[in-house]
């Protein structure tokens, strides 16, 4: 069973907005073959639970998991689906109940001190900081975490090649996710040598800083 730690094995999630399920296929194999192994499916998009369920068919490498759970069902759905962990904006105690439920890897999301200590009231030990940026970026996650060290952080939501390292150097954080690798423009457009591109940048800058 995929485990919430063990997005520590890749830094970076990417955050993938797919509108046709033909893409699904070539955009996991661009980002497996260069090494982004977990990718979050988000439930915008009326092909989100196909889409899973055709990466975690045909692409055995990939770890597939489903953002954007806002009610209990949609964990069944995506659990059904494949996928291997979900991941939701927002803290929920009946979503928590629920993953528990159906015994599958969550990440619910945080913004505030309130809600990190509610988290950690609900014995969790790992969630997403979202809008990272909006929500005041490093500084906030910071004292969040000062004051509750024993919680670690995937931060979302403005993340891009220009503030990743400064994330990714916090002792807090296992992972950062974001879009800037596959934007959605790309992907619309099925340009996959171009997302390939945005790809190698992302390489260059996690070497360069040995992140």
């Amino acid at each position: 069973m995929f485990k919430i730690t063990d997005f520590i094995k890749n830094r970076i999630i990417p955050v993938i907005v797919i509108d046709k399920v033909e893409h699904a296929i070539p955009l996991a194999k661009t980002l497996v073959d260069s090494g982004f192994t977990v990718l979050e499916i988000t439930l915008r998009t009326d092909c989100a639970l196909e889409a899973i369920k055709q990466i975690a068919k045909k692409c055995p490498k990939a770890i597939v998991g489903a953002g954007t759970i806002i009610n209990p069902e949609q964990l069944s759905q995506v659990k059904a689906a494949g996928a291997k962990f979900a991941v939701s904006p927002g803290l929920s105690k009946q979503l928590v109940s629920e993953a528990k439920k159906q015994n599958i890897s969550y990440l619910p999301g945080i913004a505030t001190v309130s809600e990190a200590l509610l988290a950690y009231e609900l014995g969790l030990t790992h969630v997403k900081f979202f809008p990272a940026e909006s929500m005041g970026g490093i500084k906030t996650l910071s004292a969040i975490s000062e004051v509750l060290p024993t919680l670690r952080f995937c931060p979302t939501g403005g993340i891009n090649p220009n503030n990743l390292h400064s994330y990714l150097a916090l002792n807090c954080v296992i992972c950062i996710g974001g879009t800037w690798m596959a934007p959605f423009s790309l992907i619309q457009k099925g340009n996959f040598e171009q997302i390939a591109s945005e790809i190698a940048k992302t390489q260059n800058i996690l070497k360069k800083f040995c992140l």
